[in-house]
């Protein structure tokens, strides 16, 4: 615990008529925002001691409710997911803290943070005042404010603000709902200052707030002006900017966003010049672990890469950028930053060790699963929603009778990807971005195969809660494809089967065979201790990795992110393990290298 605490501790925050108060007296609340599921528990103090490093006094986080609750009724708060012990340790670095908990919070996470068992049902209206979605958040709600009622700055805790929705203006206007939310809280024992955050459009800031909320305003340059509207529907209170965007996310297939150090460290001194508090967002984006990442979809489907680096002043393993340094030279400016800087970081150990392919993903898969069928009558699989498998891959089959002339295999849509065999033989992809939806079988008759994978649901806009899977119907040669059966493919228990299970013969020569997916395989590696890593992916196809057990998330040889982030605390001294599961194909080597390489930018 560092002995050097940002902030003194006070018994109430309040909202002034210029100023937030603590204990009567004015500050100003320099935040940068952490997603604690983001980032190895391991290293959630090294993150909140550099932020306060960088002169910041305050941390701010979303609660990511699929996360928490990936099944209805329940809530999970272990690991990566203690959101207790993360705020603990805000406080006892001395830190202030700012709690966002949606329900829906976007971030670029997987159904903009809703859980996909809630958004699959018919019947509930999203984000507005309709009895099956309130009857969810409310449960949701009640369990998050247990938790951060006791953590509030009038009970000797860090929090002194909590969110109420998330940019709302952008997608709907109910008041009834934000009224609900706000009395919600207040019944829960929340009795910190509420807020609202949209961007600074006269609109969204009308419709996505309460006379009683403080608005906050979400934008990444024109400061002035834009505080300037702010302040057009805030006559009195404090100015603040809840998110300071300092950078931006990436999508499979297209670059990796940078912004300009000098113009987000002008854009900064404008902020902090006016008087405004400010949340930095990022100050450090993380990763996407497992399979959080989200999607956009604007006419073509993006699906969001595994790295949130974000271009953040501290980069996705916790090293200070060139931006860090010069924040923290503008917050000088205006608040004590202290004498303790963050320590260098050295080069990553670079390993080269054999990639061993172990089992077939679907014999694994049915190693631990049974196939289930279904209506006989179907036209086409069931979507992955109707399975109950939120996240992931599924397999489906259905048999084709002979034909003596190639047919055309044609589909309503995917989402997002399908892999397609024939009579045991690969027949194409079929993928969402391209906009496919139909492929050519080969003469015959024999099991169609498809391997559907969801690669991240829709977390902004109007296809918010749309199903994954294929969706029907199914035809080949124009006839409907009936008799289907799935199995599901439990990727975890997967990877966690794959380590005690015996290797696939080797070659004549003794090396190990190349991955012909989909394939499960694994290495192993040895560390003089624990330590911060980069996966190198170039030269494997798409797949997910993990290393002990910890879920790195995916990966794609389309770029732009080429290397998976292992966080140090994952990792231990002497051997460690690497799982794989390659879609496609890979060569058979494992690679770490001493730097990341997220990919080609604009700049």
């Amino acid at each position: 615990m560092s002995t050097t605490p940002a902030a003194p501790a006070v018994s109430t925050f309040t909202v002034g008529d210029h100023d937030f108060l603590a204990d009567g007296h004015p500050v100003r609340l320099l935040s940068g925002a952490l997603h604690y599921p983001r980032i190895h528990p391991g290293a959630w103090r090294d993150r909140v001691v550099k932020a306060r490093q960088m002169g910041l006094n305050t941390i701010e986080t979303y609660v990511f409710w699929n996360e928490h609750s990936p099944r209805p009724g329940t809530f999970d708060t272990e690991g990566r997911l203690d959101l207790v012990r993360f705020l603990q340790i805000v406080g006892e670095e001395g830190m202030r803290a700012i709690v966002r908990p949606g329900p829906y919070v976007c971030a670029e996470w997987d159904n903009g943070g809703l859980p996909a068992w809630l958004t699959a049902d018919p019947a509930v209206g999203l984000r507005r005042a309709e009895p099956h979605y309130l009857a969810a958040v409310d449960e949701y709600l009640r369990t998050v404010y247990a938790l951060l009622a006791p953590l509030q700055v009038d009970r000797g805790g860090p929090v002194v603000l909590v969110q109420v929705e998330n940019e709302y203006g952008a997608y709907g206007g109910d008041q009834d709902y934000l009224r609900h939310l706000v009395d919600l809280t207040r019944e829960c024992g929340i009795t910190v200052p509420l807020t609202t955050v949209d961007q600074p459009d006269p609109v969204m800031l009308q419709r996505g707030s309460l006379p009683e909320l403080l608005r906050t305003a979400s934008f990444g340059a024109r400061a002035t002006e834009r505080l300037a509207t702010l302040r057009d529907h805030q006559p009195t209170g404090p100015l603040m900017c809840a998110e300071f965007w300092c950078g931006w996310f990436d999508h499979w297939g297209a670059h990796h966003h940078v912004t300009d150090v000098e113009a987000s460290a002008r854009e900064l001194d404008d902020l902090l010049a006016a008087g405004a508090s400010v949340n930095i967002y990022m100050l450090h984006g993380g990763t996407s672990f497992a399979l959080t990442s989200g999607a956009n979809d604007k006419g073509v489907y993006q699906p969001t890469v595994t790295s949130y680096d974000y271009d953040a002043p501290l980069d996705e393993a916790g090293r200070p950028t060139a931006k860090y340094w010069r924040f923290r030279e503008v917050i000088a400016r205006y608040a004590p930053v202290g004498e303790q800087v963050p320590a260098a970081a050295a080069p990553a150990p670079a390993i080269e060790v054999p990639l061993t392919p172990v089992d077939g993903l679907r014999e694994a898969a049915e190693a631990v699963t049974d196939w289930v069928s279904h209506d006989v009558d179907r036209t086409a699989p069931p979507t992955l929603d109707e399975l109950a498998q939120w996240r992931g891959l599924v397999l489906q089959r259905a048999q084709i009778p002979p034909a003596a002339h190639s047919r055309v295999l044609e589909v309503g849509e995917v989402r997002d990807r399908v892999a397609v065999w024939f009579d045991g033989r690969p027949a194409g992809v079929l993928a969402r971005d391209h906009h496919d939806r139909a492929l050519v079988l080969p003469a015959g008759g024999g099991e169609l195969l498809l391997l559907v994978e969801d690669q991240g649901r829709v977390n902004y806009g109007p296809r918010l809660g749309e199903p994954k899977g294929v969706l029907g119907p199914v035809t080949v040669g124009g006839v409907a494809v009936t008799g289907w059966s799935s199995l599901i493919v439990d990727h975890d228990l997967l990877a966690a089967r794959v380590l005690d299970a015996p290797d696939r013969p080797r070659a004549p020569d003794g090396t190990p065979a190349a991955l012909a997916g989909p394939v499960l395989a694994r290495a192993r590696f040895t560390l003089d201790g624990p330590a911060d890593l980069f996966l190198d992916t170039r030269d494997w196809g798409r797949g997910m990795a993990w290393v002990n057990g910890w879920p790195l998330g995916r990966y794609w040889s389309r770029g732009p992110q080429h290397t998976l982030y292992v966080p140090g605390p994952a990792t231990r001294a002497g051997s460690n393990d690497l799982v794989v599961l390659e879609t496609t194909a890979a060569r058979p080597v494992a690679r770490f290298v001493p730097h990341p390489d997220l990919g080609h930018t604009e700049v």
